[in-house]
């Protein structure tokens, strides 16, 4: 029976705090099978991708493999390159076109639905989040940097980011595309397998010291050094799906602030508009209180005569990956219904230049 019996015994003023809180934790529950799901899909396709580099490696013997366009994903500087080529030719680029289409689809999210790729997609953060249980449990508390020192570290991803932005921004479409057709290009992804499969002994040093202050520090890489993510948090700006408080029906607990992985202020604020907010609902799963948070869209319209509620429905979890399921499956499917989602180079170029990757230099230091 569960929780049932608990809910019918408690008085009925308590029984709705109690029945929103378990409905609450779903949300959390769901959001960590999808990312399980979707975790499992990238181990899938990082298994495949290797051994479609190792068919070529050693020589395009036995049968082949096929390459599987989803590890584009994790190409999402040449994503951006080829959605600039898109704005600026209307013709989708040949190389590579699968990192383009997820990389509108992850930026689609953040444009509806908040930050939410990071929060329930993105593997880098779905291993972030096990390393901070993973200090919970060693530490028995979260620790955070001073805010003096939190906010100027916070500023570092968007530097990054105006770097590639820069970088891709002074580029012309011709040159992009050139770009895309060098060796490197070609090979985008192909080393960054190899980047992980020989780490440098510098490159380990800093991924481990990565792994140890995530422990520590909840989310280190997402909070402080992930472009991508400050990509993603800047298109949040224009999602209409925020957190809001309802402040009549808040108790001002403070729980949803201390559940934020972000670490924002949830409980003195009315809506959530940062770009650190990365929809994960874990302030709505903690909220004791009946109504006081949610996830959805501003009232709208006019009811003359009666009151209108506060805000319209909110987006339950199974909505949450409904509509983030429509946004991925439906790019994927319009990707590959347009023959825009495989990377159009013959085997014989790959037979070529896969087994030598790691010499093909970027073309500005050549």
């Amino acid at each position: 029976m569960g929780a049932a019996p608990a809910v019918l015994s408690t008085p009925r003023k308590e029984r709705k705090t109690l029945v929103r809180r378990l409905a609450g934790d779903r949300s959390q529950r769901t959001r960590h099978i999808v990312q399980g799901l979707f975790a499992a899909l990238n181990l899938w396709l990082g298994l495949q991708f290797y051994l479609w580099v190792r068919f070529f490696e050693r020589g395009g013997v036995g049968a082949e493999i096929a390459r599987p366009a989803g590890a584009e994903g994790w190409l999402p500087i040449a994503g951006l390159m080829n959605f600039k080529v898109l704005l600026m030719t209307g013709r989708v680029p040949a190389i590579h076109p699968a990192a383009m289409f997820l990389f509108i689809a992850f930026l689609s999210m953040s444009v509806i639905a908040k930050k939410s790729f990071c929060s329930w997609l993105c593997p880098v953060g779905t291993f972030s989040e096990i390393l901070a249980a993973l200090g919970m449990r060693i530490f028995g508390r979260r620790f955070s940097l001073p805010r003096w020192l939190d906010i100027p570290l916070r500023g570092l991803k968007y530097l990054l980011l105006g770097f590639f932005l820069y970088f891709i921004g002074t580029m012309t479409a011709a040159v992009l595309e050139q770009f895309m057709q060098t060796p490197y290009g070609l090979l985008a992804d192909v080393k960054m397998l190899n980047f992980f499969r020989h780490l440098s002994e510098t490159a380990a040093v800093v991924l481990a010291a990565l792994v140890i202050l995530s422990v520590v520090v909840e989310n280190v890489w997402c909070r402080y050094l992930c472009p991508y993510g400050a990509l993603m948090g800047l298109a949040s700006l224009l999602s209409p799906l925020k957190i809001r408080r309802n402040t009549s029906a808040c108790i001002d607990c403070g729980k949803c602030s201390h559940a934020c992985p972000a670490g924002l202020a949830v409980d003195k604020l009315v809506q959530i508009r940062s770009v650190e907010c990365t929809a994960c609902m874990a302030c709505v799963a903690a909220c004791p209180a009946e109504g006081a948070l949610q996830f959805s869209l501003p009232r709208g319209g006019q009811a003359a005569g009666r009151p209108l509620p506060r805000y319209r429905r909110p987006v339950t979890p199974l909505g949450m990956v409904a509509l983030l399921a429509a946004i991925f499956f439906g790019m994927v499917l319009f990707a590959r219904a347009t023959n825009h989602w495989q990377t159009q180079v013959p085997a014989d170029v790959y037979r070529q230049l896969v087994p030598n990757a790691n010499r093909a230099a970027h073309p500005g230091f050549e």
